[in-house]
């Protein structure tokens, strides 16, 4: 557990690199308050995958490592602030994912389209507000 007023940073194995190049982290935390950067839909060889439901689960594996990596689960997420680059792809696919990795009850979700994001061919990306340890779940 962290010290309360105390700000951690966190970047999980294999995105110090890009955390180092970029100037961010991953993830912030504040006493239980954890706040993830925008994870996107990339594997490891920083490839995009086609289609939003291939983008949707990696984000959702990105994010989760992030959690973890600052002592926090899926469970913990308060909020979810979604940027999406195109306003009329069918969302199902997207929430059926989702609802994999995001149980009830579910965070404060609000949406925004965007005209692109950090890398070709993103579709969406997702950052997150987290409180430790408050999962309704466990």
């Amino acid at each position: 557990m962290s010290a309360p007023g105390k700000k951690q940073s966190f970047n999980p194995p294999g995105t110090q690199a890009s955390a180092d190049k970029y100037r961010l982290s991953q993830a912030m935390r504040v006493g239980d308050m954890i706040w993830v950067s925008g994870q996107v839909g990339v594997t490891a060889e920083r490839t995009v995958p086609d289609g939003i439901e291939a983008q949707t689960r990696l984000t959702f594996e990105n994010l989760k490592r992030v959690l973890e990596s600052a002592g926090a689960t899926l469970d913990d997420i308060v909020e979810l602030t979604l940027l999406l680059t195109d306003n009329t792809i069918d969302m199902a696919p997207f929430y059926r994912v989702k609802d994999e990795y995001i149980r009830p009850p579910y965070p404060a979700i609000t949406g925004f389209g965007v005209s692109s994001l950090a890398l070709p061919g993103l579709l969406l990306e997702v950052r997150a507000v987290a409180v430790a340890g408050s999962a309704a779940n466990k």
